[in-house]
């Protein structure tokens, strides 16, 4: 039995993997994690680090898994590699490296948004669900769903949100993932807004889809993750 860890991104909980639920082969064992300041998880302090991070998911990031980081959540499940014991395999969904490197068209829209952020945080959540919903086939579907699985209102803190900001506009794993502890998969959607060159260069690229799979391929997207959790569960016990 393969298990898999579904990490989810900025902003958005763990509800967003539900459409995936009616899909899983019979052969994984599938958990979904909330990161700290999401669902009923205590929030970390304003000024948290990966150290802190590292300490409050410990018990919640298994080495006998394939983790599966969607997102920010791939950025961080990557940095916490350096912290924890490392899993079976990484998958990274919408997840590069680094969300953006420092002078790019996406580095200045993150900055932009994060001046948004500081002054209407609310309303720059809602512009994040439409930001990236823009790459699915139907975009005004794909935010519908993402508003009737999260609701009208902020999943996290305004603290809990405006760290993972910052995690998104510094966090680097050039590093790491260039002799990562364990076999690391990339994977992108085609039409991905949110996704690097550097990231789409790097990874399998997803067709007819963007940021969120899960919304718009969902029975293609749990073959697609079974299939590598094996594949990476069967090349890391070799």
């Amino acid at each position: 039995m393969t298990r898999l860890v579904l990490l989810s991104g900025w902003g958005i909980d763990q509800r967003i993997w539900q459409p995936l639920e009616p899909h899983w082969p019979d052969n994984v064992d599938v958990v979904t994690v909330d990161w700290p300041g999401y669902g009923k998880t205590p929030s970390l302090p304003g000024n948290a680090t990966m150290e802190t991070l590292a300490a409050a998911m410990a018990n919640r990031l298994p080495s006998d898994a394939v983790w599966v980081g969607w997102s920010l959540g791939g950025l961080l499940a990557t940095a916490l590699l350096d912290y924890l014991p490392a899993p079976r395999g990484l998958v990274l969904l919408g997840a590069g490296a680094r969300f953006c490197a420092p002078g790019s068209t996406l580095a200045a829209e993150l900055a932009d948004f994060q001046a948004v952020f500081a002054h209407r945080p609310d309303a720059a959540w809602r512009h994040f669900l439409h930001w990236q919903s823009q790459g699915e086939p139907t975009p005004h579907h794909a935010h519908t769903q993402l508003r009737e699985l999260l609701g009208k209102t902020p999943v996290a803190d305004h603290t809990t949100l405006a760290t993972g900001l910052h995690w998104l506009a510094t966090l680097d794993n050039r590093r790491r993932l260039k002799t990562p502890p364990c076999p690391v998969v990339h994977l992108v959607g085609e039409h991905d807004p949110l996704a690097s060159q550097t990231a789409r260069h790097e990874a399998l690229t997803l067709e007819h889809c963007g940021h969120g799979p899960m919304l718009s391929q969902p029975a293609h997207l749990a073959s697609l993750l079974a299939a590598k959790a094996t594949a990476l569960s069967v090349e890391e016990i070799a």
